[in-house]
């Protein structure tokens, strides 16, 4: 396996997806994944700490439930975006990390720093931004 330094950041230069890329986007991708993991159990474990649903007025239990709402809905995001990851960590074992799901054109690294969870090329994600548009306003 191919190591990299810490300050290591891929280059348009070298062959795109070279093992140093794919060792670079892997480590993107678990670092992201273990922090969001970390801050997902430290937001469960302080939510089960501080429950107001026990206080007598009204509308500190409505606040108290607005805000749990709030954090589960935050918490599922982050859940959803963790599953993007292995997802992403899955194509980078099989060989298709990079490289646009619906053209199979690189992706880009720009994108890819910006958003290692990208599937799609600017094209194709321009593309599927415009049908969402025209099906929104039907």
């Amino acid at each position: 396996m191919v190591k990299i330094s810490k300050t290591y950041v891929p280059k348009e230069s070298e062959k795109y997806m070279c093992e140093k890329h794919k060792v670079y986007f892997k480590k993107k991708l678990t670092e992201w994944k273990k922090d969001l993991v970390r801050t997902n159990n430290e937001a469960l474990y302080n939510s089960s700490l501080d429950d107001n649903s026990t206080s007598a007025d009204i509308v500190d239990q409505a606040s108290s439930y607005t805000e749990k709402n709030v954090e589960m809905r935050a918490i599922n995001r982050q859940i959803k975006l963790i599953s993007k990851i292995e997802s992403a960590l899955t194509r980078i074992k099989d060989g298709t990390y990079g490289f646009c799901e619906e053209t199979a054109e690189p992706i880009g690294l720009k994108r890819l720093m910006a958003r290692p969870i990208a599937t799609l090329c600017i094209a194709a994600q321009e593309k599927h931004e415009k049908e969402e548009r025209v099906y929104a306003d039907d």
